[in-house]
């Protein structure tokens, strides 16, 4: 087997908090799927297999291409070339991040003691200094902060001051910024400050669309619909802020959700990987000979290569030769 590596050394993998978030895009989705399914297995990841599940998605070819381009150009996967097919590789530092990434998803929505700490922002920031404002409002939003008033922030998780702090100094605003650990002693009702903090009717509707999304019948496609259950919850960090359970509603929808999710994660997902698996490696298994992962070759008269690329991967040109071997039906 001919391969090689294209490129120089990989750039440190970087990624927008919209993407973070699980933004419903194709770039987005990829990154829950090598979160979800190319991590825990070997670490790469067929042309071919990725165009297949992100065509069960309804994405198209050329947003998938496009989305694996990227996601390479930003640090994330190197490329790999066994004759004119492409394998991507999960760079080191992708690894960590997805690794990271992976356990704050699967972590999210379980409720932990609460020691009745508060972090309390205050910055001033001056009203002509727009980007320092939105700087600060967004990442310390992205943070779980609440604003209980102008320049005066909260969170009942002290273990994200230092976040806080980074954000003020490279907001540029540290000199003029506090930032305390305390307990609150009084004197207004702490559900009407939360209110006031967090918009959580607006993340209750959220958490009610993914519990009518996923709680129905068992899929017919359980890879595809893995890959849209987590990267549904992916979102949920970035927009719920934890609270404790002092300080949310009765009833509160969001711990049903994280019950589903967990429930559903674990009843998929070994189907998922299991056909995961099939389309990164039965479909090229006999691509150097003895027919296509035990599927067999089957005679077919010529016709022009696009015909074959659901099944085949469109890096390996084959398009002059009368075999080759296919999964299902042919396609135009």
């Amino acid at each position: 087997m001919a391969s090689g590596s294209s490129g120089d050394a990989p750039a440190a993998p970087t990624v927008s908090r919209r993407h973070q978030a699980g933004a419903p895009s194709a770039r987005g989705l990829l990154l829950t799927l090598l979160g979800e399914l190319v991590l825990p297995g070997d670490g790469t990841a067929w042309t071919s297999a990725v165009l297949a599940a992100f065509t069960r998605l309804g994405i198209a070819e050329k947003a998938t291409r496009q989305a694996l381009m990227r996601t390479s150009n930003a640090g994330w996967l190197q490329s790999r070339k066994d004759g004119r097919r492409v394998r991507w590789v999960l760079t080191p530092a992708a690894r960590k991040l997805l690794t990271d990434g992976a356990e704050r998803i699967y972590s999210f929505g379980r409720q932990r003691p609460w020691d009745q700490q508060w972090v309390v922002v205050s910055a001033r920031i001056p009203d002509t200094d727009r980007r320092a404002r939105h700087v600060v409002r967004t990442r310390l939003t992205w943070a779980g902060f609440g604003a209980l008033a102008s320049g005066l922030w909260i969170s009942p998780h002290p273990e994200r001051a230092a976040e806080a702090e980074r954000v003020l100094r490279e907001a540029g605003v540290g000199d003029d910024a506090h930032v305390f650990v305390a307990r609150r002693t009084g004197l207004g009702d702490a559900s009407a400050m939360v209110a006031t903090a967090w918009n959580l009717p607006e993340v209750e509707a959220e958490y009610e669309t993914f519990l009518a999304g996923f709680g129905g019948q068992p899929p017919a496609d359980v890879l595809a619909r893995q890959i849209e259950l987590v990267h549904a919850w992916r979102r949920f960090p970035s927009i719920d802020p934890a609270l404790p359970g002092e300080l949310l509603p009765a009833r509160w929808s969001g711990a049903r959700a994280a019950r589903l999710f967990t429930e559903r994660h674990q009843q998929w997902l070994d189907d998922a990987r299991r056909e995961w698996k099939r389309l990164n490696e039965a479909l090229f298994a006999g691509a150097r000979g003895g027919g296509y992962g035990g599927i067999g070759r089957e005679r077919l008269p010529w016709l022009p290569w696009k015909c074959y690329k659901e099944f085949v991967d469109v890096d390996l040109d084959v398009a002059g030769s009368a075999w080759i071997g296919v999964r299902g039906r042919r396609v135009r």
